[in-house]
């Protein structure tokens, strides 16, 4: 079967949702740079970087990359509803895919570690490349949800990989404090793919009520 290597409260919840999603059974492994664990060790041996998710196909085929594993899954899995069955839908569910990972996603990695874009920094310096970043991560987050509507999912008729990318990634950050003001009927959507009968499950290992 499938490994999956992640940890709680990571990304790896996008995988591990669409798996639950797609009624698929997998290994998991937890892993990650920050606990340094055997898991992460065996991480390393499969992906160089040690990012998370990663996830290894029965045929030993490494898949990295959020969106990427999920357009395999949603491709190899076509009656789950993980990408839409319309060319079009599918095509907007895609653009929908790369443009969190490619604008939300990334400025949250600046904001976790700004060290990493600005070396010797002062803590003046680095505390302004976080404030701004969060700002431009807020304002990606408006974009997206006056481009991506719910119909009433916005993967279609039927939750999929963009509702599941959304719900997680719109965790961090003060994302959904920010959307609950600026765009209600998202956070409203937000609140509804957190209730998902199968998804809910997978959202309470990863954030479990306080």
């Amino acid at each position: 079967m499938p490994t999956l290597y992640g940890s709680k409260g990571s990304g790896s919840a996008i995988v591990e949702a669409a798996l639950a999603l797609v009624g698929a059974d997998y290994r998991r492994v937890d892993g990650a740079e920050w606990e340094r664990s055997a898991g992460y060790e065996e991480l390393k041996t499969v992906n160089p970087l040690a990012q998370i998710p990663t996830l290894v196909l029965e045929d030993g085929t490494v898949m990295t990359e959020s969106a990427a594993i999920l357009i395999h899954l949603g491709l190899v899995h076509p009656a789950s509803g993980l990408l839409p069955g319309d060319a079009s839908e599918r095509a907007s569910a895609i653009r929908g895919l790369v443009y969190i990972v490619a604008n939300c996603y990334a400025a949250i990695g600046v904001i976790d570690y700004p060290e990493r874009w600005c070396q010797d920094a002062e803590e003046s310096t680095r505390q302004a490349i976080i404030a701004g970043t969060k700002a431009r991560l807020h304002g990606l987050w408006d974009v997206f949800a006056d481009q991506f509507p719910a119909t009433p999912w916005l993967a279609g008729e039927q939750a999929g990989a963009l509702d599941i990318i959304a719900s997680v990634v719109s965790r961090w950050s003060g994302a959904r404090a920010h959307l609950a003001v600026a765009k209600p009927a998202f956070s409203e959507l937000l609140g509804r793919i957190d209730s998902h009968p199968v998804l809910a499950p997978v959202w309470a290992r990863h954030w479990a009520p306080k």
